[in-house]
């Protein structure tokens, strides 16, 4: 008697999670899960740091950091150095301006808490050295607030192009750089060959790859665009966990795209143009067909010079050298031609060159304007001058008569 075997539930569920399982890479493989790590966990939140009395401790080992500084920044950074040493001082960080090296120093000490504050200064002191105000500056001891110094000069060679990209990020009256400030709530700053980023990671991250994206020829102006969307599409709460692809504009067509979409337009609209006499019953006629055929050669013309641009093989050989205008002569016999003249005609060529030169000269004499002296000009007076000496003249008199014996 033949024993049934129990029919498995074979369901799409099932099948599903097998070829997920087969999908998976080598790294997710091993991979466990972490009960612990629930949804309504928020990863970027920064706890703020709470440390009792009696467990506040000196450090053991004392941490420095230092930068240097540009000599354009000594001058401001002499006026505001006592007022950044009280806001350290707070902190229980110890900073130190050396002006002969030209850099700034901060250190722990034995009133250090918090042993991430020392790392907080450091940025402090590397925005000051890349023209960030001391009242910006100072935002960064906060927890909640970080900062990114993006280097540009490297990205891009040509001088002029760099300069141009740089101003990008700026914008007409700075009207860009406020816009990316206020959809990302960072502080940004451009200088030099750097750009000081501060304000939470998020923005942070968006400000790096909307300055790198600038550099490397996108505009910001696209980046605005789609921030400006996902924050309409984040007021909604439908849509938290939907994919946003959808609603972002797709702003990497190229023309070779344009050009497809294009040819693909015009065929399907022939093919349409096609069927509809057949349903009407009408014949199509022949000035339709021969726009087709003409646009099929266009295409084909277009493969076969894509075909002919096609790498060349490389060869060690030089190209054959041109042949010279002798040579050319040589082959066509005009070279012995020439040499059979006869004396006579070299003769009368000359002459004749010599009659055409006389000619030319004569004609310039012709037209060469006469040395006629120039016409005389009587001499203008002034008529202010003449009036002030006949003053002079009228008073000088006046005075003589006067002073004659009577």
């Amino acid at each position: 008697m033949a024993i049934a075997k129990p029919v498995e539930d074979i369901t799409t569920s099932k099948i599903n999670e097998q070829v997920n399982e087969i999908q998976k890479s080598k790294k997710q493989k091993h991979r466990k899960e972490k009960p612990w790590d629930t949804d309504d966990i928020d990863h970027w939140k920064i706890e703020p740091f709470e440390l009792e009395k009696d467990k506040i401790k000196p450090f053991t080992e004392e941490s420095s950091f230092a930068t240097l500084f540009p000599k354009y920044r000594e001058v401001y950074l002499k006026e505001i150095w006592s007022h950044l040493t009280k806001v350290l001082d707070q902190h229980g960080v110890a900073c130190v301006l050396n002006l002969v090296e030209g850099s700034m120093t901060v250190k722990t000490t034995r009133k250090t808490v918090d042993p991430y504050i020392i790392l907080k200064a450091r940025d402090l002191i590397k925005l000051l050295a890349r023209s960030v105000p001391i009242t910006q500056a100072v935002k960064i001891l906060e927890d909640n607030v970080a900062c990114d110094v993006i280097k540009i000069g490297n990205i891009i060679r040509n001088k002029e192009r760099f300069v141009k990209r740089r101003q990008r990020i700026l914008g007409p009256s700075g009207s860009t750089l406020k816009a990316i400030e206020l959809l990302t709530d960072c502080y940004l700053l451009v200088q030099g060959t750097t750009v000081s980023a501060m304000g939470p990671y998020k923005g942070l991250k968006v400000v790096r790859r909307i300055v790198v994206d600038c550099m490397k020829n996108i505009h910001p102006i696209y980046h605005i665009k789609e921030l400006m969307i996902k924050r309409e599409l984040a007021k909604n709460p439908k849509l938290a966990e939907e994919n946003w692809d959808r609603f972002l504009p797709n702003f990497s067509k190229r023309k070779r795209a344009k050009q497809a979409k294009t040819t693909a337009a015009k065929a399907t609209s022939e093919q349409q143009q096609q069927q509809q006499p057949a349903a009407t019953g009408v014949e199509w006629t022949s000035h339709d067909t021969s726009q087709a055929a003409a646009f099929r050669a266009e295409q084909a013309k277009q493969k076969s010079a894509q075909e002919q641009k096609k790498k060349k093989k490389y060869t060690p050989f030089p190209p054959p050298q041109m042949p010279r205008k002798i040579d050319l002569e040589l082959e066509s016999g005009e070279y012995f031609k020439k040499k059979a003249r006869g004396k006579g005609e070299r003769e009368a060529d000359s002459s004749k060159k010599a009659e055409g030169r006389e000619l030319v000269s004569s004609l310039k004499k012709m037209n060469k304007p006469l040395d006629l002296p120039p016409p005389s000009e009587e001499p203008r007076q002034n008529p202010v001058l003449a009036k002030k000496l006949n003053d002079r003249k009228r008073k000088f008199d006046h005075d003589t008569e006067h002073s004659r014996p009577h």
